[in-house]
């Protein structure tokens, strides 16, 4: 029987075998990436390719360094900070101030005396006087007005030492600008909101750190997956290589042959060399964002599990995300902040009238311990009160002010409507995502089989001499390409869940973060 019909009949056996395998064979998952039938026998044939050692680096580990040591929280943990700090400032306005000063002066003159013989006599003359205050005041929160105490004690001396003690209590109210427990306590209540901004901000970053670290540890299995695909079809090039090489010194196969197989050699190994440095490049990454000392050494290896939890409910999705997206809740606080700018600035439109009101007692002897005895029951007393009025022509500037704050509250309260909507643009975009994902994944996974199948019988008919190395580099490359996108498709979609979780506000219980309190 002539050649040719030995290979043709062989080739036609080959193709009704495999075709009768397809038929009984059930169809595997579609999550699952199953190698053809040549990748088999050359995994079982060849040493798989070396991978990072050390032990197996999870997510959940990764989230953990990044909780502990990621730039950006560590950055906005100090403005928490900051933000604690300045409402212990506003606290204090509240706090009563101390005040004591100690005086000593000390004058030297001279005064002419007119002697009965018509001479002038010059005589010096020395004062000295010592006086010592202490006194305490505190801001008024319910009127915004200071009541202060102060108590004096002095001595003065020309030629007789007299003593003097006196304790005064004043009162400074406003009662047009300025006045009343908004204005009062304005800075107070704006920095209490400051800092739960300040923490709501640091949930959020918390939130785009866990998505980000997600992100960078399937990237990072993806690039490693992909690394091996590359690897497995450079060796498969370069089997097909050897063969062709040995086909050729039996006389089976052509010069064409080799070369096109060499070239299938070459474009495997830059492929491969690609995915090398995308490997190197998602390990940077990952560590660059869990910031570890040493961005030499690499991760260990890294898996993530296939998606399970199915289709995500759009009504769900968007209620957790009302009650926890933390860009609305930090706009809310800062419209609460910019509401109470605006009554103080409307009561500042008013002018200024200051009622001043003073009671003291006082007390002259001829010693410290006399006047301090006698104030209480033998001691004179002195009473003022006074207003004053101030108003600029025309309070042009006060003005001003109330209509500057109320443009900016309106501003962040369009500036909400705009966020509740790009929420909810944002959630349905994450839903839909994850449900195409989740198809595109089922059709990869499809697609990597009947590329698997597409190559075995293109290397069946090569074997057979019924087909070229082009055709069956073709073909590796097919099922190359389409394990790739069934690999990117799974990182696409568990980008596209974390995504949604970020929008959510679930990923903190999901992972088990603890926040400050």
């Amino acid at each position: 029987m002539p050649s040719t019909s030995v290979r043709a009949l062989l080739a036609l056996t080959l193709l009704s075998a495999a075709a009768l395998r397809a038929q009984e064979t059930p169809a595997a998952p579609a999550a699952a990436v199953q190698p053809s039938a040549q990748e088999q026998t050359l995994m079982q044939q060849t040493t798989p390719p070396p991978s990072p050692g050390g032990a197996p680096l999870t997510l959940e580990e990764c989230i953990a360094l990044a909780m502990k040591k990621n730039f950006d929280l560590q950055i906005q943990g100090y403005t928490v900070e900051q933000a604690r700090e300045t409402l212990n400032v506003a606290r204090a306005d509240f706090t009563p101030t101390i005040t004591g000063s100690s005086t000593r002066t000390l004058n030297r003159s001279s005064y002419a005396v007119q002697q009965q013989d018509g001479t002038t006599l010059v005589l010096p003359r020395d004062s000295n006087s010592t006086r010592f205050t202490a006194g305490v005041s505190e801001k008024i929160p319910q009127t915004n007005g200071t009541l202060s105490l102060t108590s004096n004690l002095s001595r003065s001396s020309t030629r007789v030492p007299s003593y003097s003690s006196g304790v005064t209590a004043n009162l400074s109210q406003p009662l047009l600008g300025g006045a009343g427990k908004t204005v009062a306590t304005a800075s107070l209540e704006r920095a209490k909101l400051g800092v739960g901004i300040a923490y709501v901000n640091y949930r959020s970053r918390v939130l785009t750190v866990i998505r980000n670290t997600e992100n960078a540890y399937y990237d990072l299995v993806a690039a490693r997956e992909t690394l091996r695909i590359r690897q497995l079809s450079l060796e498969l090039a370069r089997r097909l290589l050897e063969e062709n090489q040995a086909k050729r010194t039996s006389g089976v196969a052509t010069d064409l042959d080799v070369a096109t197989a060499e070239v299938g050699v070459a474009n495997a190994r830059r492929a491969e060399l690609q995915a090398d440095q995308a490997v190197r490049n998602a390990e940077d990454a990952l560590l660059a964002l869990v910031n570890v000392d040493n961005l030499d050494v690499r991760p260990g290896p890294v898996a993530f599990d296939d998606y399970r939890d199915g289709v995500p409910s759009f009504s769900k999705s968007y209620k957790a995300a009302r009650d926890n997206y933390p860009d609305t809740l930090s706009a809310t606080d800062t419209i609460k902040q910019l509401e109470i700018d605006v009554a103080t600035a409307k009561r500042n439109r008013l002018p200024s009238l200051t009622l001043n009101a003073s009671v003291g007692y006082s007390t002259d002897d001829t010693s410290y311990g006399d006047v301090i005895n006698s104030l209480p029951n033998d001691h004179g007393d002195a009473r003022s009160l006074s207003l004053q009025y101030s108003m600029p022509w025309g309070m042009r500037a006060d003005r001003a002010r109330y209509r500057s704050a109320v443009a900016s509250l309106n501003s962040q309260k369009v500036r909400l409507e705009q966020l509740e909507q790009q929420l909810l643009v944002n959630v349905r975009s994450a839903v839909r995502a994850v449900e195409t994902n989740l198809a595109s994944v089922e059709i990869a996974a499809q697609a990597t089989q009947l590329a698997a199948r597409q190559y075995d019988l293109q290397k069946a008919r090569f074997d057979a001499g019924l087909s070229t190395s082009r055709l069956v580099l073709q073909a590796q490359d097919d099922l190359e390409q389409a394990r790739v996108n069934e690999l990117s498709a799974k990182a696409t979609l568990r980008s596209a869940v974390a995504e949604l979780h970020r929008l959510e506000g679930s990923s903190i219980q999901r992972f088990g973060v603890q926040l400050p309190q």
